[in-house]
């Protein structure tokens, strides 16, 4: 435990070092609660959990090109896996010149809305600093639940929330079938109304207006099956939202910003060229 919560205090202490900023979502409180309190919990592998009070890691480009992504990592709902699905990728995109940012939302703890409330937050918050970092166009990413996370917050959203594109890396989708497995278990209480579960079934409530989007899926992902994001893709491409779906033989789940990764180089050059007409 002294070890990891070492780590994460040296990790703090060279993001503030750097230049990069550190922003509270909710200064004055959050509207709703998940019933969480106490200090975080600093857990193996840049992972953290119990978190109650949300933040954006934000490390803004030298050179920005316009752009800005805001991360959600994954998992499963019950922890934020803030390094491999997040702080890692940073250097990568601000060598592009895009803005990048690290959300720390808050666990579900059977209150689906408290995370999203967090998502549809920090888009907001990167917005009122447009100017300051050179944002001209926001996107949002996740990998896992965070790739739900973020799935959701591009189908439910308001004029003022809505992403100008999405970037899912093995997302869970739906929960159509499901009982427990794939987050559900921690998303929903014991007992969910099925309309709530329905609601936060992404594929369900694509519209035309939903922003492009780029996903990358393993054919043998044990944890969250393709079908997730081939359903999401159908459902985009069938409402006319422009989709490009990359799929590699082999690399499991959770392989975020991993060197052993075998097709980290392929999906990163694509994403690189994909994400250049946002620029234009």
């Amino acid at each position: 435990m002294k070890k990891t919560y070492l780590i994460a205090t040296l990790l703090l202490m060279s993001i503030l070092a750097s230049g990069q900023q550190v922003i509270k979502l909710w200064p004055d409180g959050a509207p709703n609660t998940n019933g969480l309190s106490g200090p975080e919990r600093e857990m193996e592998g840049g992972r953290i959990g119990n978190i109650s009070d949300p933040e954006l890691l934000v490390f803004p480009a030298a050179e920005p090109n316009g752009l800005a992504i805001i991360m959600c990592p994954g998992g499963g709902y019950s922890y934020v896996a803030a390094q491999h699905e997040g702080t890692d990728m940073a250097e990568w995109f601000n060598s592009l010149g895009v803005t990048f940012a690290v959300l720390k939302y808050r666990m579900p703890n059977g209150h689906p809305d408290v995370p999203l409330t967090d998502a549809q937050r920090a888009i907001t918050v990167m917005r009122s600093h447009a100017e300051e970092w050179g944002i001209k166009k926001l996107g949002i990413m996740g990998g896992s639940a965070g790739g739900h996370l973020a799935a959701t917050a591009s189908v439910h959203f308001t004029a003022r929330t809505r992403p100008d594109f999405q970037i899912l890396l093995y997302p869970l989708i739906t929960f159509e079938g499901r009982v427990t497995p794939g987050g559900r278990n921690m998303l929903f209480d014991m007992y969910p109304d099925e309309e709530e579960v329905y609601y936060y079934c992404c594929d369900q409530f694509v519209t035309p207006n939903c922003p492009p989007a780029f996903i990358v899926h393993c054919e043998d992902d044990n944890t969250v099956p393709l079908n997730d994001s081939q359903i999401y893709v159908k459902a985009l491409v069938e409402k006319g939202v422009p989709a490009k779906l990359l799929v590699y033989p082999d690399g499991g789940h959770g392989f975020g910003f991993k060197d052993s990764f075998a097709h980290k180089q392929e999906w990163t050059s694509e994403l690189a060229e994909w994400l250049k007409q946002f620029t234009e």
